[in-house]
């Protein structure tokens, strides 16, 4: 008897385009700027990682497609932040790429603060740029942290003065995790939100403290413009997760407008309470009808289950997006897909790319489902996949993007990663479904060392990696927009179109 094996009939393979490095070989800083790593007032434990380009994410503009603007942590230290943050601008459909620092973010941008991270941007309909960052001091005493904006009306190649959201100095508060939406539904509306680090008296707040995600308290800021980013409104607390709680890696998205045009902002809700069931890192939304004037009370939809990743030789830890979710919104029909690192799906104990999705604006979720095509044949430290970015295109096709170690080898001094896409294109079925998930595209040219990268508390190349869409194409064409150790590069950014 002949056993028919149902195929998935996809409606367009995808192919990939030529790898394109975004960022530039040397940092693009004056010498000597910021604070050195000799600096007596710099922590004990700080290295710079010089021309290391790290943690970049990326939108494409919905009114030239042709302009595509990433930005990244420009020039890592090992124990958190950058020397500032630079953007990288293409005007020809990621051909070519131009430098810009975003200024004000950190002294050698022409601000006033030792550090930044976290770069975030976003554009309007209407083709202006957004972007958001954290900056902090570490010399000596010093805690003062801000969230900062800036904005362009030129694709990102020149910047405003930078727009100060939140600034503390008190030494138990942190501001952390922040990102910016722009609403693709009205170019008046943008949405700054973050989790706010409360330490308890006499425990002093710092970039390591915030980096372990681990705080007496940390409810979910918000800030919006109503004037395209002209002014932003006080910064507000809209979601207190509780003493011995917090939330990290808050990101909102805009459903269609046809569709209600809410906003859903997820995020890791960490709890530290004795009840088993939420106990740890769980993935949650709130909610709002009135464009973040009020929001719903947390749904609680799935956990975040042992996601950590480590060197399988050694132990040695990587850094991933293991606090982080990500999300995003179909412009058509507002359905929602999320997804986040997970080992729920192997017996081997080890990461995978978990994927959930919503019809009803995120009252009620599927079941989660492995979507990363990593071999199970391989020993099983191999099969780790991590730092899943997530997009969804006009057409309704769902991309993931992953890193996994499938190519690694038994050699203890080396650690062989690749970069991956898979898609759901919606003639397939349901994109809930895992089995509709596939043609598998490398993104990579060849496997990079993992070992090379900066080591901020294990191998980091970013809390998040960057994934767009090109709504001038046809189809669905998607652009990486990826960190990763080259050479004696510590690490670089690259950039690579994939599509029909």
């Amino acid at each position: 008897m002949v056993l028919l094996v149902p195929q998935v009939a996809w409606a367009s393979s995808f192919v990939a385009g030529p790898l394109v490095q975004a960022s530039g070989t040397t940092s693009p800083f004056p010498a000597g700027c910021g604070l050195a790593p000799e600096d007596p007032n710099n922590p004990a434990a700080s290295r710079l990682y010089l021309n290391s380009e790290v943690e970049p994410w990326v939108d494409v503009n919905p009114d030239n497609g042709d302009n595509i603007t990433g930005s990244w942590q420009q020039d890592r230290w090992s124990d958190g932040g950058s020397r500032g943050l630079v953007a990288g601008v293409s005007l020809d459909n990621g051909q070519t790429w131009t430098l810009s620092p975003v200024p004000g973010t950190s002294q050698c941008t022409g601000g006033e603060y030792d550090r930044a991270s976290d770069p975030w941007l976003s554009f309007s309909p209407d083709g202006s740029l957004h972007h958001v960052s954290l900056s902090f001091n570490v010399a000596g005493d010093d805690t003062t942290n801000a969230v900062i904006v800036n904005k362009s009306e030129d694709g990102g190649l020149t910047w405003s003065a930078p727009k100060t959201i939140i600034r503390d100095t008190r030494p138990t508060v942190f501001n952390d995790k922040e990102s910016l939406t722009a609403d693709p539904n009205d170019s008046d509306y943008v949405y700054v939100i973050w989790d706010r680090l409360v330490f308890p008296r006499g425990e002093r707040a710092s970039i390591r403290a915030a980096e372990r995600a681990a705080a007496f308290a940390g409810p979910i800021w918000f800030s919006r413009s109503t004037d395209g980013g002209e002014t932003y409104e006080p910064p507000r607390e809209i979601f207190d997760p509780g003493t011995l709680q917090q939330t990290i890696g808050n990101q909102i998205v805009v459903r269609p407008e046809e569709q209600g045009g809410e906003l859903v902002n997820i995020f890791d809700l960490i709890q530290n309470t004795r009840k088993k069931a939420t106990r740890g890192q769980n993935v949650a939304v709130i909610l709002s009808e009135d464009k973040g004037e009020t929001w719903s009370e947390p749904i609680r939809f799935d956990r975040m289950i042992d996601p950590e990743v480590i060197d399988p030789e050694d132990g040695h830890a990587v850094r991933t997006a293991d606090i982080n979710p990500d999300i995003a919104v179909d412009p058509n029909n507002g359905d929602l897909y999320a997804v986040w690192q997970d080992n729920r799906f192997d017996p081997g104990d080890h990461p995978s790319v978990a994927l959930s999705a919503s019809t009803d604006g995120g009252l009620t979720w599927s079941r989660a489902v492995k979507v990363n095509k990593t071999p199970t044949s391989i020993p099983s430290g191999n099969q780790q996949a991590f730092t899943p970015s997530v997009d969804v295109a006009e057409d309704g096709t769902v991309s993931v993007t992953y890193y996994d170690f499938r190519n690694n080898t038994a050699d203890p001094s080396t650690l062989p990663t690749d970069y991956f896409i898979v898609h759901c294109h919606p003639s397939s079925g349901s994109c809930s479904n895992a089995a509709n998930y596939g043609n598998e595209v490398r993104l990579t040219d060849v496997s990079f060392d993992m070992e090379g990268a900066p080591d901020a508390r294990g191998y980091f190349t970013g809390d998040y990696e960057g994934l767009a869409n090109d709504v001038d194409a046809e189809g669905s064409d998607f652009t990486p927009f990826f960190s990763q150790p080259h050479g004696t590069d510590p690490s670089s950014v690259f950039f690579r179109r994939v599509g029909p």
